[in-house]
């Protein structure tokens, strides 16, 4: 299965990949992508995070959302869908959703990489402010909606993320409770902002595939 990912990489850096412990919040848009991308290239330990359920509108764009599916929850479809791709992958799948309240179900400082793809701008902000407490290393995705032109989109630091409403949003959110990341984390974003609203496959599948680039890499730099 993994022939071709060996060749690039090398059996020590799939070797890696097969013991990273992960954990994905949100398998919508951008996470779902993310995802598939992960369990295709090797990653063998995934736990995947969501709350919500498959709805029609979803079609258009998340990797996880067929007109089979609707109405079923969104990350229970998607270990399904990992799981024909790769059956012995350990893909762990939790039905809830991450807030103040819920932190502490989840023990972040057991993964290894942390990603974020949550939509909510005050679950989101929780997320990264406990990711950034622990050593794991963090990835966070940024708004991916009202984009049409995927080579805009960039890999940076927080701090440098410009012209992102879901980013302004989330520092002001941070100002507002007088808390802050503890330390620096990766963000995928794009400056791009279209007039109408709407979220379309290309831009979230390559937000998704971004995100799973930089674990990969980091993981196989380790």
């Amino acid at each position: 299965m993994f022939t071709r990912t060996q060749q690039l990489i090398g059996s020590e850096g799939l070797a890696r990949l097969r013991s990273a412990r992960v954990i994905l919040f949100g398998v919508g848009g951008v996470g779902g992508w993310c995802a598939e991308a992960l369990v295709r290239s090797g990653i063998q330990h995934l736990t995947i995070v969501d709350f919500d359920v498959v709805d029609r509108t979803n079609i258009n764009r998340q990797v996880v959302a067929t007109s089979a599916n609707i109405g079923l929850p969104k990350v229970e479809e998607m270990r399904k869908r990992l799981l024909t791709i790769n059956p012995d992958a350990d893909i762990v799948a939790v039905n809830q959703r991450f807030t103040a309240e819920t932190t502490l179900i989840f023990p972040l400082s057991t993964f290894n990489y942390i990603i974020d793809a949550i939509d909510s701008v005050k679950d989101k902000a929780e997320l990264i402010l406990a990711a950034t407490q622990t050593d794991a290393h963090f990835f966070s995705s940024m708004g991916a909606a009202r984009k049409l032109d995927a080579g805009k989109i960039r890999v940076s630091e927080f701090r440098k993320v410009e012209g992102c409403p879901l980013a302004r949003a989330l520092r002001q959110r941070f100002k507002q409770m007088q808390r802050f990341p503890e330390r620096k984390f990766t963000c995928v974003w794009s400056p791009e902002i279209i007039a109408d609203s709407g979220t379309m496959a290309h831009i979230v599948g390559s937000f998704g595939m971004r995100l799973a680039g930089e674990v990969i890499a980091a993981c196989i730099d380790e």
